[in-house]
């Protein structure tokens, strides 16, 4: 090994005893076993209350809390969208989904008689010239492995075309949105792939509307006590501990092959919880309570989620950091981690992680920014976050709306006349950072028709 790489081996901790360095970028990683394993759950549609760690009175996820108390818990960690596409790209990518073009699910929403024609996706699938962080691990030496929900293309622009060497999508028994299915292939995987550093990205339908979870767990929670406020719905709780139950078996399996100390495990929904489905037809099955509104919105509840990260000998157990963190943050976080390269050609949107999880050195404050110029939950829109302030702003009138988050984390009072000095500056460097990834805006519609524009119609880009 050349003098240069094992200084910087020396910098990321990886296969080195724990010493000092000088003039290091990044802390010194305790490891004896080389590079760490990366495991990443992605959970679908899991609301920042969802998790008793988070709050919740109702669910029981003991296994989560007990990883918790484990690792870090982010208080203020988001999806890059209130929808589900847009922020896989955005882990994927390591980039805003305004600069990669995939701006809503694919394939998206359609309202054809409203006040504006919202963008389509600039693609149906996230585009094969991107370097994925998939991609990005394999060139460092790893196995890269994708379990279940992908949503980022289909035939020709699916997982194993994107950097992954291991691919099940699809699970025998779908009784439980396949969770257990799901989880049997990860075990799977860890088991063929003990020797080697590996990175699975394990992707679960749950807690996504419909409900579905095992009626033993149903009837446990319709015979629970409920609590005075909230929604607690008994399948929706049965559906997380479920989750739960499987997430369990996925970190003991860690145990048993002498794994846990060299993996890191991160914990992410992919954006806000559903209450409701969007036609408004269906019951409300959950709250993002204390915050504001649902998946679908730019409203905290659309994008603040829970975010988890277990890491041995770095991450102090049961910390907390307040610091407001995006999806786009993990392909810079864990390609430092890993030791691999950047892309050359590619920009990053986001910022490593390691000094928040080490709790040492520099995590410079930074503005956030949230694109979702389509109709769902609610209007078209664009969000920023720079510090406690947050700016939404709604691009069928070009209303907007200021919060401050550290006093008002429910955003109910508007302060956009109290403080338009500050409302005028976020709103121009919401638009500056949209015209520097080119983001697609909507136009006004020439079909519009008062009468009928709540009617969903047929997405144009859907055959």
């Amino acid at each position: 090994m050349n003098a240069s790489r094992r200084e910087f081996l020396k910098c990321l901790g990886l296969g080195v005893a724990t010493m000092a360095v000088p003039g290091c970028a990044t802390a010194q990683f305790s490891s004896g076993q080389g590079k760490p394993n990366i495991l990443f759950i992605l959970i679908d549609d899991m609301g920042w209350s969802d998790l008793p760690c988070y709050g919740s009175r109702f669910h029981e996820a003991p296994n989560i809390d007990r990883f918790a108390e484990q690792g870090m818990r982010f208080t203020d960690a988001y999806a890059a969208c209130p929808v589900c596409s847009p922020t896989r790209a955005s882990i994927m990518a390591g980039q805003y989904p305004a600069r990669v073009g995939v701006i809503d699910f694919i394939t998206g929403h359609w309202r054809p008689y409203e006040k504006l024609r919202v963008p389509i996706n600039r693609t149906q699938y996230l585009p094969l010239e991107i370097v994925t962080l998939a991609e990005s691990l394999q060139s460092a030496g790893y196995v890269t492995g994708h379990i279940g929900k992908w949503h980022l293309g289909g035939k020709d622009h699916l997982p194993d075309k994107q950097g992954f060497d291991f691919v099940r999508m699809q699970g025998k028994n779908r009784n439980d949105k396949q969770v257990t299915a799901f989880t049997d292939s990860a075990v799977e995987f860890i088991e063929a792939n003990r020797d080697k550093p590996f990175f699975l990205y394990l992707c679960h339908h749950t807690v996504h509307i419909a409900l579905q979870a095992p009626q033993e767990l149903v009837a446990k929670y319709e015979k629970k006590p409920k609590p005075s406020t909230g929604v607690n719905n008994p399948t929706y709780a049965a559906m997380v501990e479920h989750l739960d139950r499987n997430t369990g078996r996925l970190l003991q399996k860690l145990d048993e092959l002498g794994l846990s100390e060299n993996t890191i495990v991160v914990f992410f929904s992919d954006n806000g919880g559903l209450r409701q489905i969007y036609t408004g037809k269906g019951p409300i099955v959950t709250t993002n309570a204390p915050l504001r509104d649902e998946k679908g919105t730019p409203y905290e509840g659309g994008i603040r989620v829970p975010l988890i990260v277990r890491w041995p000998g770095v991450v102090e157990p049961g910390s907390t950091s307040h610091a407001p963190v995006s999806s786009v943050d993990f392909y810079p976080t864990l390609v430092e981690i890993a030791g691999a390269k950047k892309p050359k050609n590619q920009a990053l949107d986001g910022a490593s992680l390691i000094p928040l999880l080490r709790q040492r050195g520099r995590f410079a404050e930074r503005s956030l920014y949230w694109h979702y110029p389509v109709y769902h939950h609610t209007e078209p829109a664009g969000a920023i976050r720079v510090g406690d302030w947050k700016l939404l702003e709604f691009f069928t009138d070009g209303r907007v709306e200021l919060y401050n988050l550290r006093d008002d984390i429910g955003e109910q009072k508007n302060l956009a006349t109290e403080e338009p000095r500050r409302a005028a500056r976020l709103q121009r460097k919401l638009a500056a950072w949209r015209q520097s990834v080119n983001a697609a805006m909507p136009e006004p519609n020439p079909d519009f028709d008062p009468a009928r524009r709540q009617e969903w119609g047929r997405h144009p880009s859907r055959r």
